[in-house]
């Protein structure tokens, strides 16, 4: 499966080529000879490994995602390693790793002045991450019970035949419903003044909640209040279960989904930002329309974890940066594109909050915890509060980590919460909306690399490859 991944990777490679040769620029040659070796190691792979019968266990489960994800990224990264940018291996891997998890920080600066191919290149990794993400979390990551993600398991209670052709419906719908709202936002852009290339580049990156952009002004070099607003409904919408898309377009038997995270996301959504308006009014005098807008913008875009900004909101006020720090850990819903803790799981931690209150009070009582008209498990339960704990566990030794390779510490912090989160900005003048990760050393490229790829695989799906006890038998 690996080699599939690899063999997408080197297809899409021809698309940044053709803009390149398009353009005159000589990195055409890296992505043609570079799809064209993976490509061809990639079929050699697949034909060696055809037909061969694997014991499907969740312990081979862990390792095919991990593993993955992590051929997927090296080969991603050659492209950028071996153009002209002349970007370390470190920086190259840093970079492809967050288009892939859809994080949007990045280690190049000049965005404006790059070679086209290599910008379609970085958007295009956003757009495949995006997807990929969304098939694991589906399809894969429910039957490894970790997390949480088995909640959304179509009808998980039925293990009869007609499961495979309900997975086949639910991927096909998936790509589709994808690929069709990233064209339909494509489309808004240009409509809004965009060139037809910043468009696509900008479309997929809003869709994945990515935030990679063709500017290093990202979406405030446009200065279009309308483009801003079809971004902020495209990140939202990239940040709901797209379950509850393709609901509406497949067989009856799928009745429609009613899940109490997305009300609780959206109500989220709301409140901050008009609580993030109310600071710009009333600390910098911002006229009420502005605020609004500009506080929207930026708040859906830091809970959705894309990354995109208009200007740098950590000049607001202090107030104003103690909302954006809360919407970095929410993060979206399970079964998006988006990153961060996530919704569903903080409200099975409220009701297992409220639970043991009710115990407290009444101590024989009996609770029932639910998730919407749901039961939830002791394993649910279990594999939520053991990531809510493995995540700023990460968070403490990514910051302790980064600290030692020569950061400061507010630095250290919000890029170990922005790299666990997937969020993309941080704080500081360093990884801030205004910064980049540039000037940033080779070991504390790698420690974020790491960083960004347990926090977008459930962190438990690659820590637990490195547990001994994985290895015996």
């Amino acid at each position: 499966m690996a080699a599939i991944f690899g063999l997408i990777l080197s297809g899409a490679m021809l698309l940044p080529a053709l803009v390149d040769l398009s353009d005159g620029n000589p990195d055409w040659v890296v992505f043609v000879g570079t799809g064209g070796v993976v490509g061809a190691v990639c079929t050699l792979v697949a034909v060696a490994t055809r037909g061969a019968s694997v014991r499907q266990t969740p312990r081979f489960g862990f390792l095919l995602v991990t593993t993955i994800w992590l051929v997927s990224t090296v080969t991603a990264s050659l492209p950028l390693y071996f153009a002209e940018t002349e970007l370390s291996f470190a920086a190259a891997v840093f970079e492809a790793m967050s288009g892939l998890t859809t994080t949007g920080a990045t280690a190049l600066s000049g965005l404006d002045a790059l070679p086209r191919g290599l910008l379609l290149w970085r958007s295009l990794l956003n757009f495949l991450g995006g997807i990929g993400i969304i098939g694991m979390a589906l399809l894969i990551l429910p039957s490894l019970r970790v997390g949480g993600m088995a909640l959304f398991q179509l009808e998980s209670s039925d293990r009869s035949g007609k499961l495979l052709p309900r997975v086949s419906q639910l991927a096909s719908g998936i790509v589709a419903v994808y690929g069709v709202m990233t064209l339909v936002c494509a489309m808004l852009y240009f409509a809004l003044g965009m060139s037809l290339f910043d468009a696509f580049n900008h479309a997929m990156s809003t869709l994945a909640t990515g935030g990679f952009s063709t500017h290093d002004e990202s979406l405030g070099f446009f200065q279009s209040d309308a483009i801003l607003m079809v971004a902020t409904v495209f990140m939202i919408a990239g940040s709901l279960p797209f379950v509850l898309y393709i609901r509406v377009f497949l067989p009856r038997r799928f009745q429609r989904w009613r899940d109490p995270q997305v009300a609780l996301f959206l109500v989220l959504c709301v409140v901050l930002s008009l609580a993030l308006a109310v600071t710009r009014v009333v600390i910098n005098e911002v006229p009420l329309r502005e605020a609004l807008l500009s506080s929207t913008f930026n708040l859906v875009s830091v809970i959705t974890t894309t990354g995109f900004v208009s200007e740098d909101f950590t000049l607001w006020s202090n107030a104003a940066i103690g909302i954006f720090f809360l919407a970095m850990f929410i993060g979206g819903c399970a079964g998006s594109t988006a990153g961060g803790i996530k919704v569903n799981r903080i409200i099975i931690l409220y009701a297992l909050m409220r639970a043991n209150f009710a115990r407290v009070i009444r101590p024989h009582s009996v609770q029932r915890l639910k998730y919407g008209h749901d039961d939830i498990s002791i394993e649910t339960l279990q594999s939520v509060t053991i990531f809510i704990f493995l995540f700023f566990l990460s968070l403490l030794l990514g910051t302790t980590a980064l600290s030692i390779c020569g950061l400061e510490l507010l630095t250290a912090f919000s890029a170990s919460l922005t790299a666990v989160g997937n969020v993309g900005p941080g704080f500081g003048q360093v990884v801030g909306p205004a910064g980049n990760f540039s000037s940033l050393s080779a070991p504390a490229l790698w420690i974020l690399s790491f960083l960004m790829l347990i926090g977008r695989l459930e962190i438990v799906t690659v820590l637990v490859i490195l547990s001994p006890g994985f290895w015996r038998d």
